[in-house]
């Protein structure tokens, strides 16, 4: 969808998918001003060749979130926890040596050959230069944690920050005793819910905002009580959508006993179209505060941006993954934030600036082209130092050379990527096998943990249903999924989390109840439709198959509200 005072000025084929897509006049100009200047030359960054879903596939594949391992620390020889199995021959570092002053980065800086590609010559560079083993910082025995900071006590949780006592989460900040959720913020003692802000005591719902004791709740707004329920604001003591005395509610929980957390009853709900709140002139969705977006999605307090997904008060960027806040002028990146001028790059940490082509460079970087994992560093061409005259004398040259090269203009090749294409967050919203992700220039992943010895093992279909009847040694056992069969085990801090909130053991392996809440949600692409009250045209992000009655926002809020 082009926005207002947009025009379309050409219309291209993806060379990977063959789709159609469209180029502005609004792109050319972001194109030209997010372009490099070097001695007062601008060099141009022309149009993609890949479509916006080829090039969101591209930038995640680059991107591990979930995927842990053991493998030896290559400084010290000491067991890690690593994002790279202990096939994948990369150096990798514990935390503490990476961030000490044992090495340097620099030290691998090697001459740029015109007479080789730059994906050559920096896959090169990759196997030479250390590489953190999880990315986590600052945190208290959050060992199993990547993609964090600031968390304690957590427990397999990634993407989050300021989080205490959790579990299986992803995308959880500033939250306490929550467990197999994604998306909360600001929330307590939850489980299984997705979409959730303020919430205390919800379990299985989505979509919650400032609720307490809700189970089996979806678009509630300032509830309590209530149990298998939709479209509720400011009540209590609801029950399948009827209201209760608080006396009759009580006696219809207790009836359920342990059921209420297994037999809610699905809501054939009224859903919004789009959740879009206080936004001028976007598309998307999940959008708040934003003006001027096109085809953002779960973001906050953006102007100019499009392409993008979990981005924070950032204006001016395209293509652009997840997720710190504050950034500018920033195209065909995945994870950064606090930056500014930075393109074609992976993992830029901290007040970083015109940066190119590079990788996990972090602490205040600036002027860098084609650098891996460095710290604090300026003036820097595939780990070398130069001078700024120098840098900016040599830099013009590669790129022309990249022109040749047909390298200049996109994000990495995936090729090229650390991580096989199963360990990626790629293979969660674009699925392939592996003879489909071969075929299409992804790498592929063979390696299998081996699980650890147990005094014996149970099918989760077996489980007690009542946690009352489930006995301590259970932290011994191994339980079968019953879907993939896969085993897996539970902690102590889990099993006093289902005891603590009478929960029932989970029969599914984590990684199957994150595909389940993954199937849970809606895809960053948008629909046309019509309104299921007043028939009028309306776009959304829930597919043509959903069997939801989707409103516009009007009928919505007159409706709800």
């Amino acid at each position: 969808m082009v926005l207002k005072n947009e025009k379309i000025v050409e219309t291209k084929s993806c060379q990977q998918c063959q789709i159609s897509f469209d180029i502005t006049d609004r792109d050319l100009i972001f194109y030209k001003q997010v372009s490099p200047v070097f001695d007062e030359v601008k060099y141009d960054i022309p149009t993609p060749r890949l479509c916006s879903a080829c090039r969101q596939q591209r930038r995640l594949s680059w991107r591990n979130e979930r995927s842990l391992y053991k493998r030896k620390c290559d400084a010290t020889g000491k067991d890690i926890i690593s994002i790279y199995s202990p096939e994948n021959t990369c150096k990798v570092y514990s935390h503490d040596i990476w961030f000490s002053d044992h090495y340097s980065a620099l030290d691998y800086g090697q001459d740029f050959n015109f007479e080789k590609s730059f994906a050559d010559q920096f896959k090169q560079l990759q196997k030479q230069v250390p590489r953190l083993g999880i990315l986590s910082a600052n945190s208290e025995n959050s060992g199993y944690t990547n993609h964090t900071y600031h968390q304690k006590n957590c427990y397999l949780v990634f993407e989050g920050g300021y989080n205490e006592d959790s579990m299986y989460s992803t995308t959880l900040w500033d939250s306490k005793d929550c467990v197999d959720c994604e998306i909360v913020h600001d929330s307590h003692n939850c489980y299984q819910s997705q979409h959730i802000k303020n919430c205390q005591n919800c379990y299985f719902s989505m979509r919650l905002q400032d609720c307490h004791n809700c189970i089996g709740c979806s678009d509630c707004i300032n509830c309590k009580d209530c149990f298998g329920s939709s479209n509720q604001l400011n009540g209590q003591y609801i029950a399948l959508n009827k209201q209760y005395t608080k006396e009759a509610y009580e006696d219809f929980m207790k009836n359920l006993g342990s059921e209420r957390f297994t037999k809610q009853s699905p809501q054939d709900n009224i859903v919004k179209a789009l959740n879009i709140v206080n936004c001028e002139n976007s598309t998307g969705d999940n959008l708040t505060n934003c003006k001027d977006c096109e085809a953002a999605y779960d973001s906050n307090d953006l102007e100019n941006v499009k392409y993008s997904w979990k981005l924070f008060s950032s204006k001016n960027c395209y293509d652009y993954d997840i997720f710190w806040e504050n950034s500018e002028n920033v195209y065909e990146v995945h994870c950064s934030g606090r930056s500014y001028n930075v393109a074609f790059s992976n993992i830029i940490w901290e007040e970083s600036k015109d940066i190119y082509y590079s990788d996990n460079c972090v602490n205040g970087c600036s002027n860098l082209f084609g650098c891996i994992w460095l710290k604090n560093n300026q003036y820097c061409i595939f780990n070398k130092q130069y001078s700024e005259s120098e840098y900016n004398e040599l830099v013009p040259k590669i790129i022309e050379h990249m022109r040749t090269t047909w390298e200049w203009w996109e994000f990495f090749p995936s090729s090229i990527s650390p991580f096989g294409y199963n360990e990626t967050v790629a293979a969660e919203y674009f699925p392939l096998d592996k003879p489909n992700a071969i075929k299409k220039w992804f790498v592929w992943s063979d390696y299998e943990v081996a699980f650890p010895k147990v005094e014996k093992t149970i099918a989760g279909a077996k489980l007690p249903n009542d946690i009352a009847d489930v006995p301590d040694d259970i932290l011994n056992w191994a339980i079968e999924c019953e879907v993939t069969k896969k085993p897996f085990r539970i902690i102590t801090q889990e099993l006093e989390f289902y005891r603590r909130h009478g929960l029932p053991i989970p029969r599914r392996h984590p990684d199957q109840r994150h595909i389940d809440r993954m199937k849970l949600r809606n895809k960053t692409e948008i629909h046309d439709s019509k309104c299921h009250k007043c028939s009028k045209d309306i776009q959304t992000s829930y597919s043509p198959e959903s069997s939801q009655a989707l409103y516009c926002e009007s009928c919505y809020n007159k409706e709800i509200y």
